[in-house]
């Protein structure tokens, strides 16, 4: 029986990037199969206004999702900074299971802590404001209740927008919060942590409590290329897709 577990994010799949919905369409039809679960952890796409929203290629990829889940692969979706209003409509037309924004599984005998990563980030404390604000019910229920057509144009311009910010903001602040990444592993009493987000792919050793420890931060997909942290009984090895 096969237990590879494969793990990705942030893909920022939209219609201005056909190169990385062609690739994660194959991904999901000849290499996902193969395994027992994939684990997406957090911005499929480069920005969600909502379940309603079947704009190209939203369709195609809910459909090959839902393809790949009926034939018994299980896939567990966080959602990431850029489309954390992905919601229960998707879970239900693509058959996946939406994870907590810090979900602890047993990868093959070892507590692991999963998550987007954009929580760790706690020096960029701008974005950690508009993260709390816009996590809440009523700004949520606020902006989906727009009509389809505004809210397309709102992302559009939050795209523009977050472009130029990041442009200003020093790369420091956007990284990881070393102190913050302890913390939330030792509440967890996990060892192992895998995450996305902040496009540095690595694997870093450390300690926590004397103990050793290890967070592997996954790559972004872009037209050029795209990894898959692959793990299986015997360990994890990176596979280029």
């Amino acid at each position: 029986m096969n237990q590879e577990i494969l793990f990705i994010s942030d893909l920022h799949i939209s219609l201005e990037k056909p190169e990385i919905t062609r690739r994660f369409l194959s991904f999901l039809s000849d290499r996902a199969p193969k395994a027992a679960a994939v684990y997406i952890l957090g911005d499929l796409f480069d920005a969600w206004i909502g379940d309603d929203d079947f704009t190209p290629p939203n369709n195609t990829i809910r459909k090959q999702l839902k393809q790949l889940t009926d034939s018994g692969t299980q896939v567990y979706l966080q959602q990431g900074n850029r489309d954390f209003l992905l919601g229960k409509r998707f879970a239900k037309d693509t058959g996946v299971i939406l994870l907590d924004e810090y979900a602890v599984i047993d990868l093959h005998g070892t507590p692991t802590l999963l998550t987007h990563g954009d929580l760790l980030c706690t020096d960029d404390r701008p974005y950690q404001a508009f993260r709390a604000k816009s996590h809440t019910l009523e700004w949520q229920q606020s902006v989906l209740s727009k009509p389809l057509f505004l809210r397309l144009l709102a992302a559009r311009w939050y795209r523009v927008r977050s472009y130029f910010h990041k442009r200003r903001k020093s790369q420091d602040i956007m990284d990881v919060n070393q102190d913050t990444v302890i913390n939330v592993m030792r509440k967890r009493r996990c060892l192992r942590l895998i995450h996305g987000h902040t496009h540095r792919p690595a694997i870093h050793d450390f300690e926590i409590d004397g103990q050793p420890a290890q967070r592997f931060v996954l790559s972004a997909w872009s037209k050029h290329a795209a990894e898959v942290l692959c793990w299986n009984s015997n360990g994890y090895h990176i596979e280029a897709i």
